[in-house]
């Protein structure tokens, strides 16, 4: 069932039952095949470490990654610095909030405001105000349109 719900489209999909062990992450295939299906599928533009003996991570466990032959990498690379893979108290915290719902600032829930309020008595009395963003994209987007909206200055420099 498709319905509209303010400028968007959302679809409801009602799972009667289902097998929860397909959603189980697997190893399926060699390193060979999956970079095979990576240059497939996803745009060569997006970095790839080493593409001539990429490392197949399979899983992280805090500071760490592990490839399809269980060597331990130290993960100096990824976004996952601050608390690490598979941390059990995000695991948990994420699997409770999804389990309830998932949202964003475009409507109240009590977590975001109690999180927002929690963040701001650590942060000087200038910083009050909280903006939640998904990824380091988004942020910087939200850092344009904020710079924009206090300067009135449309110009971007953008470095790469």
């Amino acid at each position: 069932m498709v319905s509209h719900i303010g400028n968007s489209l959302h679809t409801d999909i009602a799972l009667k039952s289902y097998d929860e062990s397909e959603f189980d992450i697997k190893e399926f295939y060699t390193r060979e095949k999956t970079l095979q299906l990576r240059d497939t599928y996803i745009p060569n533009c997006t970095e790839l470490f080493n593409r001539h003996s990429p490392l197949k991570i399979v899983r992280g466990q805090g500071t760490h990654m592990y490839d399809q032959l269980g060597n331990k990498y130290l993960d100096c690379i990824n976004n996952v610095a601050h608390v690490g893979h598979c941390h059990p108290y995000v695991n948990k915290q994420i699997y409770r909030q999804m389990g309830a719902c998932a949202t964003n600032n475009r409507y109240l829930h009590d977590n975001t405001v109690v999180l927002a309020e929690k963040l701001s008595k650590t942060l000087p009395k200038s910083l009050q105000q909280i903006f939640y963003t998904n990824s380091g994209s988004e942020a910087n987007d939200l850092a344009i349109r904020l710079a924009r909206r206090f300067t009135g200055n449309y110009d971007i420099l953008a470095l790469d």
